[in-house]
């Protein structure tokens, strides 16, 4: 097992940004408020390895989280089921797994496998996080959680059925470099209190018109998730809290594209996605998502207060000012004290009952889902949408 000391992100729920408040709330985790039951577990398999089945290998499972799983002493990565056997055994060979599967029910009815990682696309999170609870395995789900809010709480129902099986959402990464400091300022009351929030998410480089559908274009697998709007919206709860309004309007400039057999079909998820929300406080936070920016400033995100500013740029730079400052400077931000992906290792303890979940819990996934979908039912009917959703 690693040695290296976690990095803890500290998820804000407060409920009014202000000095004072957040200085009291800011390392309170937000699943507190959701579910008194610690996310630990202590397994009858301690004394020899536990054993990790796949469902889903693809990508991402492949290039990141097989290697964190084979970093780890007390962890061995035991079965694989793909959509085919040939599939799986192909991925077993690569990877020295003992077991293939060709279906992820055999891999859920052998009884020698711990736990499970799910990492297929949104649209069988759902049915296979209830399986695999059910079938006694814990789980780890990769992110986006579900394909809509009701597919989430179910979810989360389930894992509030068995609290001693761990459930855990991968987290996004995308902004570990900067979660740390960020938290940091807002804590320590640098900005004063929260006013306004612009966040802009865009490509830097014309799309290719016709494009082709993957499965992040497609509503069957992707359901309501659009470009990055969980991810960013997750962020910013470790930031500053969840949202309780959403107002947006979406395009979709490219309405068409080509699916695996090059025939040309219509799109339903967007391309381009413009996000008004309000904090806790009544500050407002304004977010731009778009795929089809070419030559764009790209990534930026502004946090305005009414003692000071935050700044960081597309590189992830930090940069701060304050009342009385003629210009922003840049923040140093040490590698050493930034955080860094273990997701796999917090996992694994959690089963062993060594640390308990931060990043991330079923209760976070529902609150990124409620907030997507109303995101989704606020551009499909121009209404401003409450939340948490009913």
């Amino acid at each position: 097992m690693s040695e290296k000391k976690s990095k803890t992100l500290e998820v804000n729920k407060t409920t009014k940004i202000k000095r004072r408040t957040v200085l009291k709330s800011a390392a309170i985790p937000l699943v507190a408020s959701f579910t008194s039951r610690p996310l630990t577990a202590q397994n009858s398999v301690i004394g020899r390895k536990i054993r990790v089945g796949i469902i889903g290998a693809g990508a991402n499972v492949r290039n990141v989280q097989l290697a964190g799983f084979r970093a780890i002493a007390e962890c061995e990565v035991a079965a694989v089921a793909n959509r085919t056997l040939q599939s799986s055994q192909r991925v077993a060979s690569e990877f020295g797994i003992p077991k293939a599967y060709g279906s992820w029910q055999e891999l859920l009815a052998d009884e020698e496998i711990d736990a499970v990682l799910i990492g297929t696309w949104p649209y069988m999170h759902r049915d296979l996080t209830l399986a695999s609870l059910e079938s006694g395995k814990h789980v780890m789900c990769q992110a986006r959680m579900a394909n809509n809010t009701e597919e989430a709480r179910e979810m989360l129902a389930a894992s509030l059925r068995y609290p001693d099986l761990i459930s855990q959402l991968v987290p996004t990464s995308t902004s570990y470099v900067i979660d740390n400091v960020v938290q940091r300022l807002v804590s320590e009351s640098y900005l004063g209190d929260v006013l306004s929030v612009e966040i802009q998410r865009l490509r830097r480089t014309f799309v290719e018109n016709p494009a082709e559908l993957d499965w992040r274009h497609d509503v069957e697998f992707s359901g309501v998730n659009t470009l990055n709007l969980g991810s960013t919206y997750e962020s910013m709860m470790r930031w500053l809290g969840p949202g309780n309004q959403v107002m947006a309007q979406t395009k979709t400039h490219v309405a068409k594209r080509l699916n695996r057999d090059g025939q040309s079909v219509d799109v339903e998820i967007p391309d381009h996605v413009d996000v008004i929300y309000e904090l806790a406080n009544s500050a407002q936070v304004h977010m731009r998502f778009s795929e089809t920016t070419g030559l764009s400033s790209g990534n930026q995100t502004w946090i305005h207060g009414s003692d000071g500013t935050i700044f960081v740029d597309n590189r992830q730079n930090v940069f701060v000012g304050r009342r009385g400052d003629n210009e922003l400077s840049p923040l140093p931000n040490p590698v050493q004290e930034q955080a860094y992906y273990r997701v796999e290792e917090e996992f694994i303890n959690a089963i062993l009952g060594r640390e308990e979940i931060s990043l991330n819990s079923f209760a976070t996934g529902v609150q990124y889902m409620e907030w997507t979908e109303a995101v989704h039912r606020s551009a499909a009917s121009g209404r401003r949408i409450e939340l948490p959703l009913v």
